[in-house]
């Protein structure tokens, strides 16, 4: 097999290369000639203290990963697949405390908590609210506009929804979810110097926020209410959880329920408006497979990545205990073994098992069934209230190590 064609020292965690584009033509290359390849790094550049990476690029090696985690762990160097090189070992580790970070059964204990407020009946329960609050934020929207109808899509609309479902779903008061905002923007940032967040004020924003929500758990043991956060915090000692985990619970949806579906919600009306037939065909028919096409097309997160428990075999490579594995969602998703034709946006495509919930296994995506209704309700709001929207600039993209990120999309009301 040829090896692969890639550009000397190119490495797909890079910040500098998601800043400018999703590298698909390099995915493209790697799944063609080695689909799991050793990507070498300067000594510690992503804050691991050691060279490199293995990329996982075609769909079939992602699943692998994601479904043993016997063999590949997310609790080792955590799922983060880059951090700054100046990170402390001792801030890595306590990151091990967010669900993300687990291994089973730790992570099979604190899932099967959580859990309860993601069911099929719990989402139903907020689909009639979330749908006001979708049409309310299109409507301010527009009436936020300037005297041409311009806005910027990202503050204006894409944001919204996840932050205001996050704090139906957990009770925070709506007047803070401001405060949820700038804190997970923070978390997620320090790549961007735009943003001027260091590593210390990314640690201070969750430090924050992990407070703000234990202060919240506190509460409803002292005066439990008819919410999540009541069911999931009420008698620790009856299998709920403590007022810390679930402080580190709510990092976590402020940056997977939130920094994501954003992007998702963004990417996707970037990709309608530039696909106007299928603009057209969304606004005459709201076809229901929509936003899983989205979600494979912007594929938010990018990567994670797993730590080899042991030496291993992968994509006929020998992986050795301890190599960090890169999991290339936005590979996988534009797999040709496993899509027809992924490079076209398809708002039709049915059956679409892209991978950008996750690969399956242990840490598929908890709020899947939330995120989806999110962005069906944003887009059915926006069709209605904005059928002529236009772009009216190129998206600003964030700089990232592993997220897919939009920090700015202007675009008008015709």
């Amino acid at each position: 097999m040829p090896c692969p064609a890639l550009p000397d020292g190119f490495d797909f965690t890079d910040p500098d290369v998601l800043h400018h584009r999703v590298p698909l033509p390099e995915f493209a290359e790697l799944r063609r000639a080695e689909a799991v390849n050793w990507i070498p790094q300067q000594h510690g550049v992503a804050g691991f203290g050691d060279d490199g990476y293995w990329a996982v690029t075609r769909h079939a090696d992602v699943k692998y990963v994601s479904t043993h985690p016997e063999l590949f762990s997310s609790f080792l160097n955590t799922a983060v697949i880059r951090f700054n090189e100046h990170i402390q070992r001792e801030q890595i580790e306590v990151q091990r405390l967010i669900m993300l970070n687990m291994d089973p059964p730790e992570h099979t204990r604190v899932r099967q908590i959580v859990q309860r407020g993601f069911t099929p009946r719990a989402i139903r329960s907020l689909e009639d609210a979330l749908r006001a609050r979708a049409g309310s934020i299109v409507a301010n929207a527009l009436a936020q506009a300037g005297p041409d109808g311009a806005f910027d899509f990202v503050t204006q609309v894409a944001c919204e929804l996840p932050l205001q479902a996050i704090a139906e779903l957990i009770g925070v008061p709506q007047e803070d979810r401001v405060k949820i905002f700038d804190w997970s923007n923070k978390m997620v940032a320090y790549d961007d110097p735009e943003y001027a967040i260091t590593e210390e004020i990314g640690a201070d924003s969750a430090t924050e926020l992990i407070s703000y929500a234990m202060n919240m758990a506190a509460d409803r043991k002292q005066c439990p209410a008819k919410d999540i956060v009541s069911t999931l915090v009420a008698a620790e000692d009856e299998g709920n959880l403590a007022s810390d985990e679930f402080g580190f619970f709510v990092l976590l949806l402020a940056v997977a329920g939130n920094e994501t579906t954003r992007n998702a919600i963004t990417h996707g009306m970037h990709a309608l408006l530039t696909h106007p037939d299928q603009w057209d065909l969304y606004k005459r028919e709201r076809p229901r497979t929509t936003a899983e096409e989205i979600v494979r097309w912007a594929t938010p997160v990018v990567a994670f990545q797993r730590t080899a428990t042991q030496d291993t075999e992968l994509g006929g490579q020998r992986i050795a205990k301890g190599d960090r594995v890169g999991i290339f969602y936005s590979s996988a998703n534009h797999d040709p073994e496993v899509f027809e034709n992924p490079e076209v946006f398809d708002i039709t495509r049915d059956p679409n098992p892209h991978l950008g919930f996750g690969g399956g296994g242990p840490h598929f995506c908890l709020g899947k069934s939330l995120a989806t209704l999110e962005i069906d309700l944003i887009f059915n709001a926006i069709a209605d209230a904005m059928p002529g929207l236009r772009l009216s600039g190129d998206p600003r993209r964030l700089r990232s190590a592993w997220l897919n990120g939009v920090k700015e999309l202007q675009v008008r009301q015709a």
